[in-house]
């Protein structure tokens, strides 16, 4: 019998207990068939097959003719209309839109952007472990983890300081919009809580949608060559509402990921010494290693929906237009196929074709080298100068199918 994914309970288990049951589904013959579960104003579909095994989501990924982004990725019912307008981003299209999208907002992770990025990087970082070492102990994700990455994004859009605060609530609501601390409403799919759920989520997408399209009105008025000058100037442009979508989308891709893993980073630094002395010991021949190993151990995005646009036949398993697929990286990336004793964490491990920024394709994660210069930069600062840092009890985890986020993490230096 398999396991109802599609369910709420089944994501508040524990996570040594929900990777127990994905590498039970590896072992199927067949990808499994979930019952998908009918939401209040939204909708839902009969189901979708869930692909778990490496072979399946890379295969997947590689094949975006057949296995589509449309009508959307980040959902698994469709989309309506009225929330597709702020989450309805590149990452549900496919070219020659996404082409045309991609390619614009590209100019975002050129490596003379990235460049100009580094000391200001490594100034916040050391701001950040400044106020912590000052601090000396308390929620490792609200001190430290949460505010680079929400940094780095507003400052490479221009979003001013002040901002910083709400974009970072806003981007909680947006993905913690199953968790009652974040939404204040009971995750069971009652019709009033998903009323107010949805109404929450609303107001936190049009409250980032508008912030962006300011900045991108006064942009076109004033250039003054940031990346928002550079994304809405030009012979290739983006409109208002493109604008506003990328920007939740670079916020929440960008920033929330990247604090999980660097919240995931310290809790098995934490639980792994052996590992943690590894990376001291030759921290800049070990890092990149260290990072891809924590990427793939945790996997802070941990699916994606396809839609199969006509019939296909993956890995021996048929497909019908029309048929719904979820590619489970936290499962692929745990592949015993594929991957050494996957449940090791490993900071020496040599290959990791690990999944953890999507699968090869169009649709690998644009922000990738932006987000190993983050836990770069703040791993190096917090283990310079804070070298016995260690959490101090267990995670505080999301209620969340999507994101294996950390909501909170006590620590002590």
């Amino acid at each position: 019998m398999t396991a109802d994914l599609s369910q709420i309970p089944f994501w508040a288990l524990p996570q040594a207990e929900r990777m127990a049951e994905f590498r039970r589904l590896r072992q199927l013959d067949r990808p499994a068939f979930v019952t998908e579960q009918h939401v209040p104003f939204v909708g839902g579909g009969p189901g979708y097959y869930a692909l778990v095994r490496h072979a399946d989501v890379t295969e997947a990924s590689r094949n975006a003719a057949v296995f589509s982004s449309e009508p959307c990725s980040n959902s698994i019912p469709d989309m309506p209309r009225w929330l597709a307008v702020y989450f309805g981003s590149m990452i549900n299209m496919d070219d020659p839109r996404h082409a045309r999208l991609r390619r614009i907002v590209s100019r975002a992770f050129t490596p003379r952007i990235l460049s100009k990025m580094e000391e200001d990087l490594a100034k916040a970082a050391a701001e950040i472990v400044d106020e912590a070492m000052r601090e000396r102990q308390g929620d490792f994700v609200a001190q430290v983890a949460a505010r680079l990455p929400v940094r780095v994004i507003c400052d490479m859009m221009g979003i001013p300081a002040k901002f910083h605060d709400m974009v970072l609530r806003r981007t909680n609501v947006i993905l913690g919009n199953a968790d009652a601390e974040y939404t204040g409403v009971d995750p069971e799919y009652g019709r009033l809580n998903v009323a107010r759920g949805l109404g929450k989520l609303l107001y936190a997408g049009h409250s980032l949608n508008r912030l962006a399209a300011r900045l991108g009105d006064q942009r076109r008025k004033n250039p003054t060559g940031d990346l928002v000058s550079l994304l809405v100037n030009g012979e290739e442009r983006l409109t208002s509402q493109e604008l506003g979508s990328f920007f939740i989308l670079l916020v929440v891709a960008g920033s929330e990921t990247t604090r999980n893993a660097i919240s995931h980073g310290l809790k098995l630094f934490t639980d792994h010494p052996g590992q943690r002395a590894l990376l001291l010991e030759d921290f800049d021949g070990r890092v990149v290693k260290a990072c891809d190993e924590i990427i793939r151990y945790s996997t802070p995005v941990i699916q994606f929906r396809r839609t199969v646009t006509t019939g296909f036949e993956l890995n021996g398993m048929p497909y019908e237009k029309g048929d719904k697929v979820l590619l489970f990286y936290n499962s692929a990336n745990r592949d015993e196929a594929v991957f050494d004793d996957p449940d090791t964490f490993d900071i020496t491990r040599d290959p990791n074709p690990h999944v953890g920024f999507g699968g090869p394709g169009p649709h690998y994660c644009l922000g990738a080298h932006l987000a190993r210069r983050e836990m770069t930069v703040m791993f190096r600062e917090l283990f310079t100068r804070a070298p016995a840092i260690r959490t101090t009890g267990e995670p505080d985890y999301l209620l969340s199918n999507f994101i294996n986020g950390i909501k909170h993490l006590p620590y002590t230096v």
